[in-house]
């Protein structure tokens, strides 16, 4: 079994074109990030205080972005904890399978952009932190 820690995460630089009309970042299949992308969600509006997230997955990579703003990740793969802060649009958080990650501390306004490599499947997730644990040590019947 694959068992990912905090420093498989990595921060990626997507990059940015300068225009004195606005910057673009590009986001592109076979490139920029290390899983082709079938799924693509975003995260806003979140109170002040609010977290989001805190799960792992058990195959589905992520990127996250934060394309306005700033918010901080917790990323833990059960022995070690670690804290990323993202609040450029041209830099993303790779999170591979098997790292329990929460979103915290999002500032007015952040939007969180989530790239994912395969689509919505509950059975992927692993809600309950004991359960996570339980699969990070060999337990692969967790539901």
């Amino acid at each position: 079994m694959n068992k990912p820690t905090i420093y498989d995460c990595s921060i990626i630089e997507i990059g940015k074109h300068q225009h004195e009309k606005g910057n673009i970042s590009v986001i592109e299949n076979g490139g920029s990030i290390p899983f082709e992308v079938n799924r693509v969600f975003y995260l806003y509006d979140i109170p002040g205080g609010e977290d989001r997230g805190a799960h792992a997955h058990k195959e589905c990579h992520q990127f996250l972005v934060a394309v306005s703003g700033a918010f901080d990740i917790i990323l833990d793969d059960g022995k070690t904890k670690r804290t990323v802060t993202l609040n450029r649009p041209y830099l993303g958080l790779h999170i591979p399978p098997g790292i329990w990650a929460g979103e915290i501390g999002f500032s007015s306004g952040s939007v969180c952009l989530v790239l994912a490599s395969h689509l919505y499947d509950a059975g992927d997730y692993i809600r309950d932190y004991d359960q996570f644990l339980a699969y990070k040590n060999g337990d692969d019947k967790i539901s």
